[in-house]
Order: C-alpha cells, then structure tokens, then sequence
C-alpha cells in the first residue's frame, strides 16, 4: 500500500500532461491539471496517515525512503500543486481566449506543468541524496519552460537566466554530493550505499570530518541557490515575474521547498561531526536573504516582482530558524514552510487574476481593486497581510516562533530578526495597500479579463487555510512536524 501511495503521488500530476498530449483544449488541460494536483495531494496526505501510524517506509535499498520529514515536505509541495492546477484553469482558459497562448503552447504548459510537479515530489520521495539531485536538476529544466512559456523576450531572458545561474548551483550542490560520498568512504558500506540517508544518518559520527565541512558548504551553496539565498537570489525575480502566475507560485512555493528540504538532510548529517557550524553558516545567509530581501520589497514597481522579493526573505526566514536550532527553531522553520507555500501561492493566483484584468504586472498601472474585483482585492490584501506576519494569520505564528528561537539563541539575534520583519512590513504594505485601496486606474482595460468564478477557489481555500493555521495547529500537523525534527536530530 505505502509503494502505492508514493507511485500515485508522483504520477497522478501528469494527469495534465497526458490530457495535452492526447490533443485536449485548454479547458480540458487545465481541468485535467487540477484533478492530477487534487489527487496528488489526496495520495500525499494518506501517506502522511501511513507514515505517521506504521513509521518510516523504505525499498529499492533506500532509493525510495518516505520518513516523516519527507511525507511533511511532500504534503506541503502537493498543497501547492494542487492550487496552482485550479489556477491553471482560469489562466489557460483566458489566455487562449486572448490569443495570449497558442494551442501548441497551451499544451507545453500542461506537459511541463505536469512533470515538473512530478519531479519535485519524487525528489522528496527518495533516500539517495545522489537522486535527489538528479531529479531537482531535472526540475530546473522543466520549469525553465514554464518560465518562457509566454515567448516575449523579457520571458525568453528570464528563462536563460535561470537555467544559467540553478544550473550552476546545482553543480555545486553536486560537488558538495560527491565530497559527501567521498567522506562515507571510511563505512564498511558498498559503494551504492555511500549516498544512502539512513546509513549515512546513523554512521554520520564516523564520516570524514573535512570531507563533511566541505559537503555541507557547498551543499548550502548549491541547494541555496535553488532556495533563492542571497546572494545567489538572482535569478529568481526575473523568473518569478517573467513565468505564468501559477508556474510562479510553483516556483515559489514547491521548487525553493525542495532546495531548502537537501539543506535540511545535509545539515542534519553533518551535525554530529561539525557541531554548530552548519547553524553559523544558515544564520549568515538567512539573514542576508532576510535583508536583501526586504530591502528590494521598498517601492517595487512590479507586483510580481515584489512578490518574489518576499520569497527570498521567507526562505531566510526559515534558515534563519534552522540556524538558531533546537526543537524550537526547527519546528518554527518547518512550520513557516508550510505556511509560506500556502501565503505565496494564493498570493501569485490573486497577481494572476490581477494581470488577466488589468493585463500589467506594473504597480502604477493597478489601483482600486478592492472597488472593481472585491474577491481579488480581498484575497490580495489579507494575504499580504498574513504573508507579512500579521496576526490571526499562520505565518505570524511561524515567524514568532522563530523570533522565540532566536532570543533563546542570542537576544541582540532576535531584535535583529524583529528589525528586518518590520523593515519588510513596511516595504510591501505600503505597495500592495496602494493597488488595493488606491485610486482606481485603468476603468476600461483594453484587454480586461472577467474574473472566471474559478479562478477564484484557489484564493479562498489558500486564504481559509492560512486563517485556519494562525488560529489552530491540526494534532497530526504538529505530530508530523515533530516526528521529523526527531527524524533529523
């Protein structure tokens, strides 16, 4: 049953994938995407069940390996993929509509949306640390598409731009992966063993201490730079404002997930011979990107833009909490994580919803959507509002917690962290409160799209859940989350 469940979750995102390469219209592709990314999630939460009540799942000498951290990862991707399909309907729908998608583009859309879901789930679905880098290279590749899917110039640029710069990161991460391998060499281990995580976890006393300090910097590094840390961040703004907004709430919300989950496992095996070298070296990047982060979200010009600006700062956020350490820390960091991928994807679908109206991602040209679309504009400011940490909102009980972590860490850390938040407060209220509540702009758009009833599901249901996070922690959730810091300390 449990090999079923990691089939499924990997498989059925290519519902979408195979509606576009039997020939379906856009309605039936996006339709199709939606069901794939319903149904991944269904199978994810039943492995989640599984996991909790029958423990760690392993086969195929570790190359499949499902523990609770992983399942926590693989429900939080799988939420994503499941909203951003619904997006998908009232976007292809729309644009097909406008002739802003061919119909041979409309179906690269559903392939590569398909697969690129499939490979970030079967990466966080196998124990060889050596697949789980093929398998998020293999992501790069199919989200770049995504990213140029549109064909403007600007897209075409973006696209290159961030196969260029993931693509040289990930080779990073490979040396980090190939230093790792080469520290297990002292196991009394087979070769095809020496990437294996639960042998390398419960030997992790015995690796080579060099040989792990290395691995782990450049595993940062490399992974860090598919995270989006500063200052390796550089492709992401471009790629997030440049791809269709479901594909940018993939990116932000699953892709940087799977980067920050290597991370994770990389730290986790390296802490016994380095100590807190690992948490020094999270601490100094989370809180560039933090900075960073904020400081380009002051008066942003393009909303997408913004928005990705914001998912730098979150991800330093969450090193931030791996960094201060502790059961506190981590459960702050996984937590954030979960509420992260849902704040950020709702918000790319309002923005999404936004450019089908107003057909512009700038800032100046977007005023009083609260007046005109009273759906949008709500979604689009309470979920700024909870993406900023405000309470009764999830992220508010995240982020606190972190700050928690961090006084216990170190006082002057934490006001701090406190200082960047309130920085990146300021910085993005102020933008989206002028869109939202602001003069209106634009009355008749020459290519204003009505928003499509469903377009607007995915908005309330992410919404709903980051109220519903900030006001309660489900037992299993939190269950989950502490049966994978068991998992990695």
């Amino acid at each position: 049953m449990t090999l079923t469940l990691v089939i499924l979750v990997c498989c059925l995102p290519l519902a979408g994938a195979l509606a576009s390469i039997l020939g379906a219209q856009a309605r039936g592709i996006g339709i199709a995407t939606a069901a794939g990314g319903a149904g991944a999630l269904a199978a994810a939460i039943a492995l989640v069940a599984h996991i909790l009540s029958h423990g760690t799942y392993q086969a195929a000498v570790g190359f499949v390996y499902v523990d609770p951290l992983s399942s926590f990862f693989v429900v939080t991707v799988a939420i994503v993929v499941a909203l951003a399909g619904l997006g998908s309907i009232s976007y292809l729908c729309a644009e097909e509509a406008h002739r802003g998608l061919s119909r041979v583009q409309v179906r690269l859309y559903g392939i590569f949306f398909g697969f690129f879901a499939a490979l970030m789930l079967a990466s966080l679905e196998t124990g060889n640390l050596g697949l789980v880098w093929v398998l998020v290279e293999a992501s790069t590749l199919a989200s770049a598409v995504l990213v140029a899917i549109e064909g403007r110039a600007t897209s075409l640029e973006a696209a290159w731009k961030y196969i260029i710069i993931s693509s040289f990161g990930v080779t990073i991460a490979l040396v980090g992966t190939l230093f790792l391998y080469y520290s297990a060499s002292v196991l009394d281990i087979v070769p095809d063993q020496r990437l294996t995580w639960p042998i390398l976890f419960a030997n992790a006393a015995s690796l080579q201490p060099a040989s792990v300090k290395f691995a782990l910097l450049l595993a940062i590094i490399g992974y860090g730079t598919k995270v989006g840390l500063a200052p390796m961040h550089t492709w992401l703004p471009d790629a997030h404002a440049e791809a269709p907004s479901p594909a940018s709430a993939m990116l932000s919300a699953a892709l940087l997930n799977t980067g920050m989950y290597a991370i994770i496992r990389f730290q986790a095996l390296t802490g016994p011979q380095l100590g807190r070298y690992g948490s020094v070296v999270l601490l100094v990047f989370g809180f560039a990107s933090i900075a960073i982060g904020a400081l380009f979200m002051v008066r942003r010009r393009n909303f997408k833009r913004l928005f990705a600006y914001s998912s730098v700062e979150h991800m330093g956020i969450i090193a931030v909490g791996l960094g201060f350490g502790g059961v506190l820390g981590v459960y702050g960091a996984l937590l954030h994580t979960l509420n992260h991928a849902i704040g950020k994807c709702t918000l790319f679908l309002a923005s999404g919803e936004v450019v089908l109206r107003y057909r512009t991602t700038l800032v100046s040209e977007v005023g009083g959507i609260l007046g005109r679309a009273p759906v949008i504009g709500t979604v689009m400011l309470l979920g700024s509002l909870a993406i900023l940490g405000s309470p009764p909102f999830g992220l508010f009980l995240s982020e606190f917690t972190i700050v928690r972590a961090g006084f216990v860490r170190q006082a002057s850390l934490g006001f701090l962290l406190l200082a960047l938040l309130a920085l990146a407060f300021i910085g993005c209220a102020h933008t989206v409160a002028a869109m939202v509540l602001g003069k209106p702009r634009n009355e008749t758009p020459p290519a204003a799209a009505s928003l499509r009833s469903v377009g607007a599901v995915p908005l309330v249901i992410g919404l709903a859940a980051l109220l519903l996070l900030g006001l309660w922690i489900p037992g299993d959730l939190n269950t989950l989350i502490l049966k994978s810091i068991e998992a990695i300390r």
